[in-house]
């Protein structure tokens, strides 16, 4: 059975396009051309990715992508806008998008973007070498695609989850933000380094404990982040 893909645009013409060729590509493709029915779609959780246009009647697509992440649907979201942005891409992220083309744009290059990100959060291909990593009371199972807290499993996205097993296999490591991009995203994204940062927070409010300093993602002034062992007090 193909896997299905889910798109969400209120421009017919477009969603028709991107149905057409991401069949093309070899998936199933079911549309929604408002965000209501859109998140009634996703809700079901038998897709392995969504492309999700911003701008949509009924409930747009920000609050569909804060829902579906409120409701642990951690589906990779891809979002579609048609403003040259940053406060809307900044904003799809920091409410669980997982990445963003800005219309307009190709079908192919969607396609691409498509393939690219299940390519990156399939559990057939680990982030690390190795299979589990424990860092403090944080463990990272690879294989599954899991990350516990002192025996609990976290909800994290599936860049989140890259990020954190990138990190945890660099540990002690400087990583620069453009290495991060490079090595997560996969593509270019042109020194727009905010999209690493938003990630950063979104892992640190999972893994941190409730303190002022982070004791596990340390930020390096002037050149980027690094995991370290936390400090027994």
């Amino acid at each position: 059975m193909a896997d299905k893909v889910i798109v969400v645009d209120d421009e017919v013409s477009i969603a028709t396009l991107l149905k057409f060729n991401l069949e093309q590509a070899g998936f199933e493709v079911e549309t929604a051309h408002d965000g209501k029915t859109g998140l009634e779609l996703a809700e079901k959780k038998d897709a392995v990715l969504i492309v999700l246009d911003l701008m949509l009647p009924e409930m747009d697509g920000l609050e569909v992508c804060k829902r579906l992440r409120q409701q642990k649907v951690n589906t990779p979201i891809l979002m579609l806008t048609a403003k040259d942005d940053e406060f809307d891409k900044v904003l799809g992220l920091e409410l669980g998008a997982d990445d963003y083309l800005t219309k307009p744009f190709s079908p192919r290059e969607v396609v691409a973007r498509v393939k690219a990100i299940l390519r990156r959060s399939g559990p057939q291909e680990a982030a690390v070498e190795e299979d589990v990593i424990q860092i403090g009371d944080v463990k990272i199972v690879a294989s599954n695609y899991e990350v516990f807290k002192q025996g609990e499993r976290l909800e994290l996205t599936p860049k989140e989850f890259e990020l954190l097993a990138y990190l945890a296999k660099n540990k002690g490591r400087v990583l620069t933000r453009d290495q991060l991009l490079s090595a997560i995203w996969n593509y270019d994204f042109v020194g727009d380094t905010r999209i690493v940062d938003v990630h950063i927070s979104h892992l640190r409010e999972k893994i941190e404990p409730v303190t002022k300093k982070p004791t596990y993602i340390k930020t390096i002034r002037g050149l980027g982040y690094k995991m370290e062992e936390p400090i027994s007090e």
